[in-house]
């Protein structure tokens, strides 16, 4: 029978981190799940570590063009009716975190589930990550054209809805939230629940706020709505990027 649940962990030359994200899914109560570890040629001993795995832990390793090609690869080869993405250097927030979430009663237009995260927080962190004692609550709202409310880590999306979709590879950043304003923009349905899914890493370069992520952002605003909009979203942009580089 396929599982309830795919779990799909892109994965690149980060063998301390995958051991501790692989130890938070085996502590899982909820067994009804399969995980899909997509690894992008690792040289620092994770295939060695890969090949200890058995099911319902699979994984691949060859080139690929970054982590959202790793993410679609996921997809393509998922069997669950749920898809949920793990970043190496997360692990799930405790061990009946996926069993809380499941036995909730989900109702059959809800395409997405969308939780909270909680930042590993380092010395090093910035004000915005540390802020809320770094707990991120993910929302679908129109703010998602002024700013990303939703956090990847944060979201478990019903695998229907990647009959048309996947993860563009035109960004190297911000393609989870390119496709997550294009799913609000169709009106799909989430259901907002109270649950910490994840403890994330914060060195992802998501969070040194780069220019580059802005450029990003701005295109994918752009791309979604009007080429007349691009000057708004670009003042919007360097705002951001100016606030966060003082903070």
């Amino acid at each position: 029978m396929s599982p309830l649940v795919s779990i799909i962990i892109p994965s690149n030359n980060n063998l301390n981190h995958i051991k501790d994200c692989i130890s938070s899914i085996r502590n899982q109560s909820f067994k009804d799940y399969e995980v899909l570890i997509i690894d992008g040629n690792s040289t620092d001993g994770t295939i060695d570590f890969l090949n200890t795995l058995e099911k319902p832990f699979l994984w691949q390793s060859e080139d690929d063009f970054g982590v959202y090609d790793a993410m679609n690869k996921g997809i393509k080869l998922s069997k669950g009716k749920w898809l949920y993405f793990l970043g190496c250097d997360d692990r799930f927030y405790s061990n009946n975190t996926l069993k809380d979430i499941f036995s909730n009663r989900i109702e059959n237009d809800v395409a997405l589930m969308i939780g909270q995260v909680k930042y590993d927080l380092n010395e090093g962190d910035s004000f915005f990550v540390k802020k809320n004692d770094g707990v991120f609550a993910s929302k679908l709202s129109r703010k998602l054209w002024l700013k990303n409310t939703l956090h990847h880590q944060a979201i478990f999306y019903k695998k229907e809805l990647f009959s048309s979709l996947k993860y563009s590879l035109s960004y190297k950043v911000l393609s989870d939230y390119a496709l997550n304003l294009s799913l609000f923009k169709k009106g799909v349905k989430g259901m907002v629940i109270e649950d910490k899914i994840a403890i994330c890493g914060t060195n992802g370069i998501s969070k040194n706020y780069q220019w580059k992520l802005y450029e990003e952002e701005i295109d994918i605003k752009t791309s979604q709505s009007s080429i007349f909009l691009r000057p708004v979203f670009f003042m919007l942009g360097l705002s951001k990027y100016l606030i966060k580089k003082r903070l």
